[in-house]
């Protein structure tokens, strides 16, 4: 399975799972991170963290540690 961290800038995908077991899971889909979703990665911070990404009209960062317990089509 394909985890969020491993898109590049510009790539689109769908959630399809969100780790439950990850400490954030509760704060990222307070925030509109949810299954089903489509997510893009909008921008990837030089030294590769943090990544921001837009999502149901919104923009996020994220470390790649939390988009990492996002799994994706």
């Amino acid at each position: 399975m394909k985890t969020l961290n491993q898109l590049a800038t510009g790539q689109i995908a769908q959630i399809t799972h969100i780790d439950a077991t990850n400490q954030t899971a509760q704060r990222l889909m307070a925030m509109g991170v949810l299954p089903g979703s489509t997510v893009e990665i909008v921008q990837v911070a030089p030294l590769g963290d943090p990544m921001n990404i837009s999502i149901a009209g919104r923009r996020l960062s994220l470390r790649k540690a939390d988009a990492q317990c996002i799994q994706i089509k």
